[in-house]
Order: C-alpha cells, then sequence, then structure tokens
C-alpha cells in the first residue's frame, strides 16, 4: 500500500511550488472574508462572533483532515470576517496599525525559513541584517559610535528590558519613577522584577511636569530611575523630555524614555523636535508596529553604548559554545531574554529599503496631519466637544451633552453594531471617545463619514 505524500514545506528549492497555490487561497478568503464582514469589526458582540466562528471550525482536531487548501479557506475567511481591520478608516481605537503590504510579504519570507535568532548556524543572514538594523536605528536616537538596539516583541518588553539592566547597574533598591500618564507596564515591570513599588507622580495636565519631578527626587533616597513618556497612550502626549533630563542630571538620576508610540518622529523633520531632549535618556522604547506600519511584532530597546547591555549576556553550550564564539561565531544569545524568537528586523529592513526616509517621513506627516483635520471637524461640531488638539495622532473627544454611562454605552453599541471601533480613554475626571489613528490612507471623506455616524448614533 502506497504511504501518502508528505505534507509540503515552505522551505527548500521548491518552496515556491508549494506556497504559490495556498497564497492564492489565502488571498481570495481574505477578500470574501471582508465581504461578508461589511465594515470595521463584525456584527453582533462577542457571542455572535464566538458562534460563527465554532460553527465555522467543528472539530477543531478532526479524525481525518480536510486538506490544505479546504483548510485555509474555511479558517482564512472566518479570520477575516470576524477582524477587527485598522486597515478600514473606521477601525481607529488603540494603538493598532494596519501593516504595509511590503512588510507583510518580508514577514512571509520570515515563516517559511523560520530562522530563529538564538544562534548564528540558524539564522546566519538574518542575524546579519538584525545586527545592521538595529545599529542603523540606534543611530538614530543617540548620536555616538557604540548605539545599539534590541528588538523586543513590544513596548512592555523593551521597559522591562529598560528597569531590568538599571536594575543591574543600581542594585535591587534602585526606585522607579513615573507619570501617572506612564503606560502600566512600567510599574508592572518594577513588581515583576522584585524592585520596590514604583512611584507614580501625579500628571494633572496629562504630562509629567519637571517642578512635580523635581520634589520628588528630593525626597527619594538612594538610586532613581525616571520613566518619561513620548505619546501617552490615552491622549497622544509627550513629557517635557529635556526638562525631565536636566531635572534627573541634578539629582544623578537616571532617564528611561517610553517612546512606543511617539518615537518614529525621529524620522520626520516636520516633527521630530518635538522629541527634543530624548537623546539624554539611558535607554529608549520604540514600537515599529505603530507608527512604523510593521505586523506584530517590531519592538525596540535602543541605548547609547552597546555594553549598556553587558547584563544580557548568557551563555548555553548549545547555542554559544565559548570556542565557537572565539572562533568567530556570533553570539546572538544575549540579544535578547527569549531564546528562540523570529527575526523582526527584516520586515523592518525591506520597509525602510522601500519607503526610504522620505517615504516613511511622508506617511507620519499625512497621518499626524488627518488627526488635526479630525480635531477641527470635531471642534467645529456643536454635537461634540474636542479635549484638546492632537499632539501625535490621537484624538479625544465627546458628544455634548452626554454623561459619562451614556458615552461608554455608545462606544459598545457602535462595537456591538460593527460600524467603527472606537477607544475609551479618562481625563480630567470625565470618560471622552477616543480615535486613534494611525491608517495613512485615512481621506477626508473617511473623517467626514466617521463624524456622520457618530453624529448619528448620538440621536438614538
Amino acid at each position: 500500500m502506497t504511504e501518502p505524500a508528505p505534507a509540503p514545506l515552505a522551505g527548500g528549492p521548491h518552496a515556491a511550488d508549494a506556497l504559490r497555490p495556498l497564497l492564492d487561497t489565502v488571498l481570495t478568503a481574505l477578500r470574501t472574508g471582508a465581504e461578508e464582514r461589511k465594515g470595521p469589526l463584525p456584527a453582533g458582540g462577542p457571542d455572535t462572533v464566538t458562534a460563527r466562528v465554532r460553527a465555522a471550525l467543528g472539530d477543531v482536531l478532526p479524525a481525518h483532515g480536510t486538506g490544505d487548501h479546504e483548510a485555509l479557506a474555511t479558517l482564512v475567511h472566518t479570520l477575516a470576517a470576524g477582524a477587527a481591520d485598522p486597515a478600514d478608516p473606521l477601525c481607529a481605537a488603540h494603538l493598532h496599525c494596519p501593516p504595509l503590504a511590503v512588510a507583510v510579504a518580508a514577514d512571509l519570507a520570515v515563516s517559511a525559513l523560520n530562522p530563529s535568532l538564538d544562534s548564528w548556524d540558524q539564522a546566519p543572514a538574518a542575524s546579519a541584517v538584525e545586527a545592521l538594523l538595529t545599529r542603523a536605528l540606534a543611530a538614530e536616537f543617540y548620536a555616538g559610535p557604540r548605539a545599539d538596539a534590541l528588538l523586543t516583541t513590544g513596548g512592555t518588553e523593551a521597559n522591562q528590558l529598560a528597569l531590568l539592566l538599571a536594575r543591574e547597574r543600581h542594585g535591587p533598591r534602585l526606585t522607579v519613577l513615573h507619570g501617572a500618564n506612564a503606560h502600566h507596564s512600567v510599574p508592572r515591570a518594577a513588581w515583576l522584577l522584585g524592585l520596590p513599588p514604583a512611584t507614580a507622580l501625579p500628571t494633572p495636565t496629562g504630562t509629567l511636569d519637571p517642578a512635580t519631578l523635581d520634589a520628588a527626587l528630593a525626597h527619594t533616597p538612594g538610586p532613581a530611575l525616571v520613566t518619561a513618556t513620548a505619546g501617552t497612550t490615552d491622549a497622544g502626549l509627550i513629557d517635557p523630555l529635556d526638562a525631565l533630563a536636566d531635572v534627573c542630571a541634578r539629582h544623578r538620576a537616571e532617564l528611561h524614555v517610553d517612546a512606543a508610540y511617539g518615537g518614529a518622529l525621529v524620522f520626520s523633520p516636520r516633527h521630530r523636535a518635538k522629541l527634543t531632549g530624548l537623546h539624554r535618556a539611558r535607554s529608549v522604547t520604540v514600537d515599529l508596529h505603530k507608527l512604523g506600519w510593521q505586523p506584530v511584532a517590531a519592538g525596540l530597546l535602543a541605548v547609547p553604548d552597546s555594553d549598556l547591555l553587558a547584563p544580557l549576556a548568557h551563555q548555553a553550550d548549545y547555542l554559544n559554545a565559548a570556542d565557537d564564539t572565539e572562533a568567530g561565531l556570533p553570539d546572538l544569545l544575549g540579544r535578547s531574554l527569549r531564546t528562540t524568537r523570529r527575526p523582526d528586523a527584516f520586515k523592518i529592513a525591506a520597509t525602510l529599503r522601500s519607503l526610504g526616509r522620505d517615504g516613511l517621513a511622508r506617511l507620519i506627516d499625512h497621518t499626524c496631519a488627518t488627526a488635526h483635520r479630525l480635531a477641527e471637524l470635531l471642534d467645529a461640531h456643536p454635537g461634540f466637544e474636542l479635549h484638546a488638539h492632537p499632539t501625535l495622532t490621537t484624538v479625544l473627544f465627546r458628544p455634548t451633552p452626554a454623561d459619562d454611562d451614556r458615552i461608554a454605552a455608545l462606544r459598545r453599541t457602535l462595537l456591538h453594531d460593527g460600524t467603527a471601533v472606537l477607544g475609551r480613554a479618562t481625563a480630567d475626571g470625565r470618560l471622552w471617545l477616543k480615535a486613534t489613528l494611525l491608517n495613512p490612507h485615512t481621506t477626508a471623506r473617511d473623517l467626514d463619514t466617521l463624524v456622520a455616524l457618530l453624529e448619528g448614533s448620538t440621536h438614538r
């Protein structure tokens, strides 16, 4: 009896022949799923979506397989039909970007070849790409010749690494101070690393006041790490980095800047001045799966000197034996706390090569301008109250008149109907709707559509 042929592989000399027909199936299912969805997200809410997925999948592990094409057609269609699609202009709740096609295509090559960046013999070219890319990106934040960066899964991991490296420099009694506007990963990282509970400083205006930090550091014994934010999650605000760096210097405290959201402004001549003082930080977090339009994950932790990364050095004979390292094989294990990890640098490198500095700047500038356009529409509309004109691409607003309960219910109604995905944020003691604009293809007509939809929804 003839044994069935083994399932085809994605790599090797015949990879293209195996992948091409499957990709056609995937692309078709992406289209049909989006057509079924008919909007930024599926209608019906969690129970309805779960029921549709359960009905489509049936037995998750069937006794007999259905074959590649049927499996892909069914699951990809179901995924797309039930997606919150950030490429839809009305999907604007979170820092959840629509990835560029070139980055997704590059990620396909990575998935097919499956390099793992824990040893050179698993990723010869990919490790070289990562080394070149991380140094090039670090040079955007620091002028010195030894600037370096690590690829991370995002801002949470990068912030955790920043606190870990600071703890290794100063010991376990390190005090972490941050504004109340900081990302939740900062105090969580202090807890995870066994540091004293992080100190949250009030930010009544939305950003950390240097005078508030100065007073807090004057009463902080021992070593301190201050975390500032360049692009807050709720409102996209940027702390006064240069002034905070001055305060840190006076008190001999270190500064880390969480620029997961706003760090990409360094690529824009029009907007990079908003990051003045960023280079004075001992470390910087950046996410290129926000204003860099990369598929998740594409995080970064940049430092001014590669020696600052030395505490991450680790040795495992099967990955970086001493004699192999001495013989010239690159040691990759100290480039992350993870062992197995994908070469996320590759899709970033493909994007930078494709767009160039000017192309990336155009995307950033257009997206920021679109946010200002939405703010102007809302500010001029008698049915809405604008919180403030945006610093980055986040716009906070609320219908008038409406209380917090009504605003929360309105957002959930839009989600349930599948008509719009908006976020929520609390500022000045009130609840606001949040539009986070990261789609560089959003047009003025799209913004008019969003405002008209909201206007109609508030009159229900």
